[in-house]
């Protein structure tokens, strides 16, 4: 059974003067770093996903834009696949689920941005896929939210989509507990 990474979404426009700014994606883009190495030093399957608008009225991950690049902390290698998506769900409408099932993969580790759209969509479509997976939780972030002219701060929306997902959707553990259990 292989274990395959997927890297969703961590991408120019969500860092400091992009269009669609996320809380810490630095930090988060860091951990991930590391858990991509880690995948590349042990010749596992690694899939970076970039979200390309192609919605009417996008701000954010135009086509041919900078902000649409994927951020230079988990550039692709060039063996690496990149799968572009113009949804939320990683799956939807992608070659992600024929390559991983070619590349016989049954277990995800998944990290990247943000937590409470393209993280939640892809974990929880993995699970109805049939995949095991596994959420880097510190490998990812999200941005404050408002609703009704209440801001729910991004560290209080990344925690309930995690808190959600833990358990039934995927098991939840940090870049460390991660590497510690895979050393």
């Amino acid at each position: 059974m292989s274990t395959a990474l997927i890297v969703i979404d961590i991408q120019n426009d969500y860092f400091p003067k992009g269009k669609m700014e996320l809380s810490n994606p630095e930090q988060a883009a860091d951990k991930a770093g590391q858990i991509l190495e880690w995948f590349r030093r042990n010749n596992q399957p690694i899939f970076h996903i970039q979200h390309i608008s192609t919605q009417e009225g996008a701000s954010f991950f135009l086509p041919n834009t900078e902000g649409a690049q994927l951020n230079d902390r988990v550039l692709p290698l060039e063996d690496e696949s990149v799968i572009i998506k113009h949804t939320p769900n990683s799956f939807f409408k992608t070659e992600l689920e024929s390559k991983l099932r070619e590349n016989g993969v049954t277990k995800l580790v998944i990290c990247g941005m943000m937590t409470h759209m393209c993280i939640d969509a892809t974990v929880r479509s993995a699970f109805e896929r049939g995949f095991e997976s596994t959420l880097i939780e510190d490998a990812c972030t999200t941005r404050d939210l408002v609703y009704q002219d209440k801001v729910v701060p991004a560290d209080q929306v990344h925690y309930a989509f995690v808190s959600a997902l833990n358990g039934r959707y995927a098991k939840i553990v940090s870049t460390e507990n991660f590497l510690q259990q895979e050393c």
